[in-house]
């Protein structure tokens, strides 16, 4: 309380104010001070009758009481500084993980990739709402999913990844670290890098240390995946892979490695966990990472408290409004109240609709993830889509994101067909968004995963020499089976779906490993003379 002090003290002259209106009211209700020069003192006493000396709550009082209250609460007391409100923000998160052939170790059960898949998967719904990205590497770094909100978008790929996908071994962390900045520099907030790894090159140390002090605003954290003594790796069908002797190849962890990275770097190191203890603690980094920046460029501001005395100052109010009613009967209202009050949910309800606008209402709902009943309580068309989508009512969604002609509307436009099975639909929806802007990282991905998904028709034999065309709107027949294109597609679509969601499982990972060896293929050319 050493801070305690008032932004605005002029506004504290209303409690003197308020005492000299009660003294006013005093000299002007009284008889004394009417008669006095007209009456003799000696007399006057005796003629005055009807005088009550018990103390009584009158009108007067409570206007002074709300005018003192109203003084204090606009003067602002305050003793605590907070950051401006608007520099608070989800810190996101750019995860980066190892797919060197050690991470088919089974010493973590049932192997240390899927145990990391499992962390991931956690640590999307602990940061609900906040964007989290995927980067895989080996000998080379590839982006897999740009940052990202999308808890459903993200166990797809992480179902997809197998340490067979990488096109060059080696534990190149410099370049996933790389990889993730250039995310990261996309983001309004300050981002956190984490690598999921078994062990680490040393030489890549300076490269680390270079990088923590060009990139101040970004942080850099370590989960170590892996026990001392190793394990067999995990090959085909759940069984070990052997080696030239016959003999398990086992899977190191080079924990020495990371320690020394720890130590020389600079960079927090953690263990993977049984429980939630890892996640946990790469939330709390993140977040306290956030503030120290954003406190580091944004001035602190003194949180007001003055705000609490609106309150009482609104229940005075009501009360002194009626005729007749004095602060003595405030106990028995309270108690009348407390007996009356309905059960708390239909309470907080009709405390919603009283004091809050339908989006109000409807942002109270969803940030508690009541999304189907955030949905009906929206008035904004796209606070109701983003509702609907997360209710998994991806139809009402649609219709609702279809009436923005924004890149962000066509891009979920694509998710919510992709999400209904229509992937040719979802793709000219992600073309419409790449027209509006064509850096659009989220609408790229997703066309070229939703891409992979489409199935291939097959070739007529007597129209295979014909050139294909491109233009999905255009109805072309086959002269010899009379069959359209159009057909084609009503027959693709309906497709059970068991079938969809193994294509769902098996596509991506083809559809990664085709990407990765042409990004190495490409980063290769480049280098070579």
């Amino acid at each position: 309380m050493e801070q305690f002090h008032f932004l605005r003290p002029l506004w504290l002259l209303l409690i003197p104010g308020a005492l000299l209106l009660i003294l006013a009211w005093r000299l002007n209700s009284d008889p004394r001070h009417h008669w006095r020069r007209y009456i003799a003192p000696h007399l006057l006493e005796a003629l005055i009758v009807g005088e009550s000396k018990r103390f009584r709550v009158r009108p007067v009082h409570t206007l002074a009481m709300l005018l003192m209250l109203a003084g204090l609460a606009a003067a602002g007391p305050v003793w605590e500084q907070e950051p401006p409100p608007f520099s608070q923000d989800l810190a996101p998160i750019v995860v980066a993980v190892d797919l060197s052939r050690s991470m088919d170790a089974i010493d973590i059960p049932p192997t240390r990739l899927e145990r990391v898949k499992q962390k991931i998967h956690d640590l999307m719904a602990l940061r609900r709402g906040a964007r989290t990205g995927l980067i895989v590497y080996a000998g080379t770094a590839h982006l897999v999913l740009p940052p990202s909100d999308d808890p459903a978008l993200m166990d797809t790929f992480l179902e997809a990844l197998a340490t067979d996908l990488m096109p060059v071994r080696g534990k190149n962390a410099t370049a996933a670290i790389t990889e993730a900045t250039r995310l990261l520099t996309h983001e309004t907030a300050a981002g956190t890098i984490v690598l999921f790894t078994d062990g680490f090159d040393t030489r890549q140390t300076p490269g680390i240390v270079q990088h923590r002090k060009q990139h101040p605003e970004q942080q850099i954290l370590v989960i170590a995946v892996g026990t001392e003594r190793g394990g067999p790796l995990r090959g085909a069908n759940d069984q070990p892979i052997l080696g030239a002797s016959g003999k398990p190849v086992s899977g190191i962890f080079d924990g020495t490695s990371l320690k020394q990275l720890a130590s020389n770097a600079g960079v927090p190191l953690a263990s993977l966990t049984l429980d939630s203890d890892d996640i946990e603690w790469i939330q709390r980094r993140a977040e306290k990472h956030l503030q120290a920046v954003e406190a580091g460029k944004a001035q602190l501001r003194w949180k007001e408290a003055g705000y609490w005395l609106c309150f009482p100052v609104a229940l005075i109010a009501a009360l002194s409004s009626r005729r007749g009613w004095v602060l003595r009967w405030l106990p028995v209202l309270l108690i009348a109240f407390a007996s009356a009050t309905p059960k708390p949910a239909v309470a907080g309800d009709l405390l919603l609709r009283l004091f809050m606008t339908a989006d109000q209402q409807g942002r109270w709902y969803f940030e508690r993830g009541d999304y189907a009943e955030a949905a009906r309580r929206f008035d904004n068309p796209a606070w109701r889509a983003w509702a609907s989508y997360r209710a998994g009512r991806y139809g009402d969604a649609l219709e609702q994101f279809a009436r923005s002609d924004t890149p962000e509307g066509y891009l979920m436009m694509g998710n919510c067909y992709a999400q209904l099975g229509d992937y040719l639909n979802a793709v000219r929806a992600y073309d419409n968004a790449l027209k509006l802007r064509t850096s659009y990282p989220d609408a790229s991905a997703n066309r070229m995963l939703v891409a992979a998904l489409i199935p291939k028709p097959k070739m007529n034999p007597h129209t295979e020499n014909e050139q294909p065309d491109d233009t999905p709107d255009e109805i072309k027949f086959d002269n010899k089976t009379g069959k359209s294109d159009r057909t084609m597609q009503t027959q693709q679509k309906q497709l059970s779906t068991e079938i969809w969601m193994r294509n769902l499982k098996v596509s991506p990972a083809d559809f990664l490993r085709a990407k990765f060896a042409d990004q190495a293929h490409a980063a290769n050319e480049k280098g070579s003379p």
